[in-house]
């Protein structure tokens, strides 16, 4: 991000960002070595073709975690819908032994959080304080 908490737009203010789980197809650990440094750079590609920011990525033998920041019109399943299926599809060709260890790369599930800088308490109270304004 360009070091302030929040972006603008025309004519919204924003700060919204995710944290995302996912798995390969069996928890199978084929996300190592080449496969996972190639992953790094599809998922890189791809968050910026849909306004994505990849803001923190790790990626384990058997799962990855993302936090995205995004704009508002980014929803959180539009998100992992392209990123799941862009790198499956590029992953699979150049990888053949992919195709033949799982029957899919991705499971069809995945985690999502949506991660703020204000917590759902200050947010209620917030929200609570001001019937007496």
């Amino acid at each position: 991000m360009n070091g302030k908490r929040w972006k603008r737009s025309k004519t919204v203010g924003y700060n919204i960002g995710y944290h995302f789980i996912w798995c390969p197809k069996y928890r199978r650990k084929v996300l190592v070595g080449e496969v996972a440094e190639r992953l790094k750079e599809l998922l890189l590609e791809k968050a910026e073709k849909i306004e994505v920011e990849i803001a923190q990525m790790e990626i384990m033998p058997d799962h990855l975690h993302l936090f995205v920041k995004t704009v508002p019109t980014n929803s959180p399943h539009f998100i992992v819908q392209q990123l799941k299926g862009h790198t499956s599809r590029v992953l699979r060709e150049e990888f053949p032994f992919l195709k033949s260890r799982l029957p899919s790369l991705w499971t069809r599930s995945y985690y999502v959080e949506s991660v703020g800088h204000i917590s759902e308490e200050t947010i209620r109270k917030y929200i609570e304080d001001q019937k007496g304004k």
